[in-house]
Formats: structure tokens, sequence, C-alpha cells
């Protein structure tokens, strides 16, 4: 992998890498070889790996790190790392995303920012959802809510920042827009994103195998579906 990262102490039991700051599938594609190359080497040491747009944490056991390495744990694991990332022997063809097809009813009882964008942008709402439907979308991170996807980007048309004033209850299944990003809220919580539409899809279950429905590194694309489809799907899903 070239070199174009930095690596940066977070506390005692992490460490930061860091690419060029910015929102595009070539970053990201390194972010996400970075994350693969690590997980692959299972080090019982490495407690946690967590993906971002041009970034990825390593959460590590200082304790064990020591008792194998007999060195200084900060030092070690940043050794180690750069060792991993920078060993050309070592470079494995990425495997294919995964496309995730997402039903979604744009219906205005569930996308209540849906008529309001349209006019701002001076379209119809349905040319928003053709838009909005178009794209393929690369889940870059999960934050903000167990499994909340921030995906990207929209279309230059439906770039919208953020409500003024966020919702105290934003249902779970939303889907919304905010800046170049759209996302899903896998829980209902106060937000402050667009709200154009809504999925009968869980996409967190603490219970599940793999809580998360959607993964950093995933594609995805949204499928337009009636109210009447959406009620039926939500009664059996």
């Amino acid at each position: 992998m070239h070199k174009s990262y930095r690596i940066s102490s977070l506390g005692d039991r992490a460490v930061i890498i860091e690419w060029e700051q910015q929102i595009g599938g070539d970053i990201h594609g390194q972010v996400m070889q970075a994350f693969r190359r690590l997980r692959e080497l299972h080090l019982p040491y490495i407690l946690d790996l967590i993906p971002a747009y041009a970034s990825l944490t390593v959460v590590y056991d200082a304790v064990v790190l020591y008792r194998q390495q007999h060195s200084y744990a900060g030092e070690k694991i940043r050794e180690l790392i750069a060792a991993t990332l920078d060993g050309a022997a070592e470079i494995t063809a990425s495997p294919p995303p995964r496309l995730l097809e997402i039903p979604v009813c744009y219906h205005p009882s569930l996308g209540p920012d849906l008529h309001a964008m349209a006019e701002s942008k001076k379209v119809s709402p349905e040319h928003v959802i053709e838009l909005h439907t178009e794209q393929t979308y690369t889940v870059y991170m999960l934050g903000f809510l167990p499994g909340f996807p921030y995906m990207g980007s929209v279309h230059d048309l439906l770039v919208t920042p953020r409500l003024k004033q966020p919702r105290l209850r934003v249902p779970a299944g939303s889907v919304g827009i905010a800046g170049v990003q759209t996302g899903i809220y896998p829980q209902e919580s106060p937000g402050g994103w667009n709200i154009i539409g809504r999925t009968p899809l869980r996409l967190f279950d603490a219970a599940a195998e793999t809580p998360c429905y959607c993964e950093p590194g995933d594609q995805v694309k949204f499928m337009p579906v009636s109210l009447e489809d959406f009620r039926e799907m939500t009664h059996y899903i």
C-alpha cells in the first residue's frame, strides 16, 4: 500500500490511521484495504477496528501486547501497522463489496421533507426520488446510532444542509439526506437530516449474530416501493 497515511495515538489503548481528509472512493478504498489486512492478522491484542471516511481506529489491549512483544505497546502497535500496510508481499485482491438493495417508500407520510426539498430545488418530488434511487452508494462508516450507515455521495442536485431545527423524534427506518450524504435511522431518535422516505428493514438488531445490517464498504441501492408494499413488508419483516 502506498504510504499516504499517518498514525497517531488516541490515549493509551488506541491509535488512529488517517489519510487525506476527504470523502471519496479512492481514500475509502485505502481505509478498507487497511481494515482487511489488519483484521486478517487475527491478533489477540487488537480488540476492534473502526473504519470511517478517511481513517481507521485500532483499539488494542496494551497489557497483552506488552506480554507478547516485550516492548512499549504504543510504539509497537504503530510499527506493526506500518509493517502490515507497507508489506507489498502481503497484498491480496480485495473481495467484491456486497450490494444491498434496500426498499424505500417515498410516500409523503413517511418522507416529510420530500416535497420541501423538491420545491427548494425547483423540481418535482418524483425527480428527487429518481435521483436518489439511480445512485449506488458506498457505506463509508457507521456511527451516531448503532448501525446508522453514512453513505455517499448523493447527486449534486440533492445536496441539502441539515434542518435548522432538528426533530425530537425520527422514526426507525427513516431515510434522510444531510449535505452530500444519505443515511438511515436504525432506531427512533432525535435528528436533523432531511427525511424523504422510510425502509421497512431493520437496520440494527443487538441480539443478532451480525447486529448491523450494513457494514463499511458495502454498496447500497435504494429500491422504491409503494405505501401498500411498505406496509406489507413491515408486517412480515
